[in-house]
């Protein structure tokens, strides 16, 4: 290229490559340009590398930065030519021309540029461009925020230094640079762990895209973790052997497939049988068949539910009927509360919403009856059938609200929820509580559902294995005498065949040079015992070995249900390093899906009304960074 196109200083950060294109010195980015024009460079090095050109205008600026390496942006070239550009942005006056007045002033005077705002290191750049992407994915702000006004203005007035990174560069690069460093971090945590249990479930968007979320569950440190593995659009049918191959893939890309001891999912026959293509361990979500439990028994009072959503509708659709609530509400002394809309795959929505009417009743009967509302009201035996219901259905909410949790154990306690519930129905119908027949039958109905559901619970592997390794419950889980031997049984085998853990044993081959080293100090004394210790040692077996830890485990006092079990076996580790290690892949199991369903959550907020053309690629890197970012102090 000739002189004459390299006379602007933008050639600074440019390797002319006589062929009609440029490689960036800072990225390696090829840039083509047309002959005599550089636009495209300055467009480049403004959008992409904008921390780069403030450092250029700052060293101008201030001299005494000339010589600081740490504001060093961009590589020099002898030969190449820096001389101002009139269509440089970033070129400016010779720095003696600008220099020259402070020069003049004399030593001891103070130059007024120490007191200007010193440039943005690229460092310091890349820094708050990562903090903006972190706040854009936790938070669910779309990629335009860059380009609001109120926004631009608010960065300014924090950091004049700053400059916002384009939209195009925020999706394209800082996410997506994010998102692979995140990704690493989790795959070298997951690479330590033993055992996981993942839980699956499905999405379809308002874009009618359908996506599938996999978490991941497991225990580190005797602490629960969870961590979202990959949410992912699903092109092809929802048939079992696709489902499986998806799961495969996932397992397989996380390198945890022979780690994977349990899959939790709901009941729908095409996942269910796709983990048994797998070879998994099935478990299905508790909380998903509480909800068919519970819908089933609500058949029953289908009429009196039906009249509660038709005055909840009335309220929610008329602004006047609203208000005139909510003033009665206020002179009656009562809480403002407005009617909950039920949904109608959440069985407690229906629940929410009836107990919110009943806490409103004389509120919403006298507002109905003021505004003559044309809708059908509630008998006064219809009120006492709401009453009755909430109280009897209360005890299914707390259960699914506990075992939703992901934070701690939750498959030790499936056994013993389950039997509360049906003691706890049974216990509602024998006590007097029910005044109505439409409850009587739906007790009946809850309890032969349950019965139905519930049934032999006890012998389900990995429930009573949990169970028994709990230290709040271990016997007390169970009312079957065999199931409780048989899962100890399995407990022997498993304990058997984990290799016992030393932890004050020395690694590798250190082990054997204090031997030699306690073998010349040892005096003759002492020879004939060590020798039959060092015998004793070598003649143990792994089988006595797992009989002695599991039965002087059940021996142990129970702790209390409120402590954690976890830290419990934290400091009994070393006391039974061999059910230590068959516990963290028994309790790290989950006992619903909840988890898949709470990504789906976040997914909607995403995929909005607004911003429904977003692509499957920026959500899976979104929906990511949201659930597996840590959250700082």
């Amino acid at each position: 290229m000739s002189e004459i196109r390299k006379r602007s200083s933008i050639w600074i950060y440019f390797i002319d490559l006589n062929n009609g294109k440029a490689e960036c010195r800072i990225c390696k980015v090829k840039i083509s340009y047309r002959a005599g024009s550089t636009n495209n460079l300055h467009r480049h090095m403004r959008f992409v590398h904008p921390a780069t050109l403030l450092e250029k205008v700052r060293k101008v600026c201030d001299p005494s930065q000339q010589g600081d390496p740490s504001s060093a942006s961009a590589p020099t070239t002898s030969g190449t030519r820096s001389d101002p550009d009139p269509d440089d942005p970033t070129s400016t006056q010779p720095v003696d021309q600008q220099t020259s007045g402070t020069a003049k002033t004399g030593s001891s005077q103070t130059s007024i540029l120490k007191f200007l705002p010193k440039g943005m290191t690229p460092l310091r750049q890349n820094m708050i461009d990562e903090e903006l992407a972190k706040m854009i994915a936790k938070d669910f702000q779309p990629f335009s925020v860059v380009e609001d006004k109120g926004f631009k203005n608010y960065c300014l007035a924090l950091n004049p230094s700053y400059v916002l990174p384009a939209r195009k560069t925020l999706s394209q690069k800082i996410i997506p640079k994010l998102y692979d460093r995140q990704r690493e971090l989790l795959q070298a945590e997951l690479s330590k762990v033993s055992a996981v249990c993942i839980t699956s479930d499905s999405w379809t968007s308002r874009a009618t895209s359908s996506f599938m979320a996999v978490t991941c569950h497991y225990i580190e440190d005797y602490k629960m973790k969870s961590c979202l593995l990959d949410c992912f659009e699903v092109s092809e049918r929802h048939t079992s052997e696709n489902l499986a191959e998806e799961l495969l893939k996932v397992a397989q890309e996380w390198k945890i497939k022979h780690k994977v001891v349990c899959c939790i999912t709901d009941n729908a026959a095409n996942i269910v049988k796709s983990i048994k293509l797998l070879k998994w361990t099935h478990l299905p979500c508790l909380a998903h068949t509480i909800n068919l439990i519970v819908r089933d028994a609500l058949k029953v009072i289908k009429s009196t539910v039906d009249k509660v959503k038709g005055i909840v509708e009335f309220f929610h659709k008329s602004t006047t009927a609203t208000q005139k609530l909510k003033n009665t509400q206020r002179q009656m002394g009562l809480p403002e509360l407005r009617p909950i809309q039920d949904c109608i795959t959440r069985w407690n929505s229906t629940l929410h919403m009836l107990k919110r009417v009943l806490d409103s009743r004389e509120a919403i009967i006298s507002t109905l009856a003021l505004l003559n509302a044309p809708i059908e009201l509630l008998y006064p035996h219809e009120w006492d059938i709401v009453k009755e219901a909430c109280t009897l259905l209360e005890p299914f909410e707390q259960v699914t609200v506990e075992i939703s949790g992901e934070q701690y154990v939750t498959a030790s306690k499936m056994i013993i929820l389950c039997r509360g519930l049906q003691i706890a129905t049974t216990h509602h119908q024998t006590s007097g509580a029910i005044s109505t027949e439409n409850i009587t039958e739906m007790v009946q109905v809850l309890s032969a559902s349950m019965e139905k559901r519930f049934h032999r619970m006890e012998f389900n592997n990995v429930l009573a294995e949990a169970s028994v390794l709990d230290p709040r419950f271990k016997k007390l889980a169970f009312n079957d005498s065999t199931a409780l031997d048989e899962a100890v049984q399995r407990l022997k085998t498993a304990a058997a065949n984990c290799t016992r853990n030393e932890p004050s044993a020395p690694p590798g081959n250190q082990g054997e040079a204090v031997s030699q080293e306690v073998e010349k100090h040892t005096s003759a004394v002492w020879r004939f015992f060590d020798e039959r210790a060092t015998e004793d040692t070598t003649r143990r077996n792994p089988s006595a070995d797992a009989i002695l830890e599991i039965r002087s485990y059940l021996d142990e006092p129970r702790i209390q249900r409120a402590e954690d079990p976890l830290s419990w076996w934290k400091s009994k580790a070393s006391v039974y390093p061999r059910l230590a290690q068959v516990m963290a892949s028994r309790m790290c199991i989950v006992g619903t899906s909840v988890p898949s369903e709470r990504i789906f959550s976040k997914t909607g907020q995403i995929i909005s009304e607004r911003r429904n053309r977003i692509s499957a690629n920026k959500v899976r890197h979104l929906v990511f960074l949201n659930a597996n970012l840590k959250e700082t102090e």
